[in-house]
């Protein structure tokens, strides 16, 4: 749901499903919209990591940001990433997602370069002031190598630059300092706190958390709307328990482990189960990511079978 006052809920980032060829599969795109609409979704985060945003040319990203926008047609938000090196090439892409429609944007520090605290402070205000639409820090350390400290998401919080923050950090204690900072500070209790860490949700959302961007939930959007409900009503016995079942869903991100990186096997493997569940045409994911194959591919399926998704 959106309140007045942050945006919340579950807030998938959409996968982007390809042709054999790698252009971008439109048809499979709004059939995947429609699953996560239809799964009790609050918004959606296009052309983030499990969007393979990193892989896909600029005009891959723009046919993305307008099949999804057109598509929901108003139903709920729509976030589109935004994420490039540094602040002038982002706000190029702000331009494309503003001229889209979207309601929002998601931008992480710069990187390749090297950045101090105030560097990464001027990059999220540049974003904020020419932007035009409301602004969400993605903290990634993993890839862009700056973690976004507490006292400087707060910071931006309180002078109107950032709209919310979704942390994929894996730092649960600076999480959790955003929450207290956020509550100590009541002029900023409309900055929206999103979780990326999809395994720990329903301790994000007992600590105060707002929501959560799971790339899971393009496999199963009813699972993580069932946990938020319940941690809503505050049935945490219910919400653990859908956590724990996700949590043993999430473990067929590693079927390619050892074979590939974690991004060919992950993401590979949310393509093979949106492609098993007859949600997408083809589980093709960007070069060069490396494909799954049979073996990887029929575990995959085990593990939705195990979960009740087939």
């Amino acid at each position: 749901m959106t309140t007045a006052s942050a945006l919340t809920g579950v807030i998938p980032p959409v996968s982007t499903p390809l042709t054999p060829d790698l252009e971008v599969d439109t048809g499979s795109l709004a059939r995947l919209v429609d699953h996560l609409l239809t799964g009790g979704v609050d918004a959606l985060f296009v052309l983030g990591s499990t969007s393979e945003v990193a892989y896909l040319p600029d005009g891959h990203r723009k046919v993305v940001l307008e099949t999804v926008v057109g598509h929901v047609a108003g139903q709920v938000p729509v976030l589109a990433g935004v994420i490039d090196t540094t602040a002038l090439r982002v706000l190029d892409h702000a331009r494309v997602a503003a001229g889209a429609g979207a309601d929002g944007l998601v931008a992480t520090a710069p990187f390749y370069t090297r950045t101090h605290p105030d560097e990464i402070a001027v990059h999220f205000r540049t974003i904020a002031a020419r932007g035009g639409l409301p602004l969400y820090a993605y903290d990634l350390p993993v890839s862009v190598h700056s973690k976004l400290g507490t006292d400087l998401v707060l910071e931006l919080a309180a002078d109107g630059t950032l709209a919310g923050v979704k942390d994929s950090s894996g730092d649960e204690g600076g999480l959790r300092g955003v929450i207290l900072g956020r509550r100590d500070r009541p002029e900023i209790d409309s900055f929206s706190v999103l979780t990326g860490s999809e395994l720990t949700v329903d301790s994000a959302l007992w600590m105060g958390a707002d929501g959560v961007v799971p790339g899971l939930g393009n496999v199963d959007p009813h699972g993580y709307a069932r946990l938020f409900r319940a941690a809503e009503q505050g049935n945490w016995v219910a919400a653990r328990s859908e956590q724990e079942r996700l949590l043993r869903l999430f473990q067929l991100v590693h079927v390619g482990a050892g074979r590939m990186g974690m991004s060919s096997s992950a993401l590979g493997a949310f393509k093979a189960a949106l492609h098993l569940r007859g949600i997408i045409d083809h589980p093709a994911t960007a070069l060069p990511q490396i494909p799954l194959n049979a073996d990887e591919v029929a575990r995959v399926k085990e593990y939705l079978a195990t979960a009740g998704l087939l």
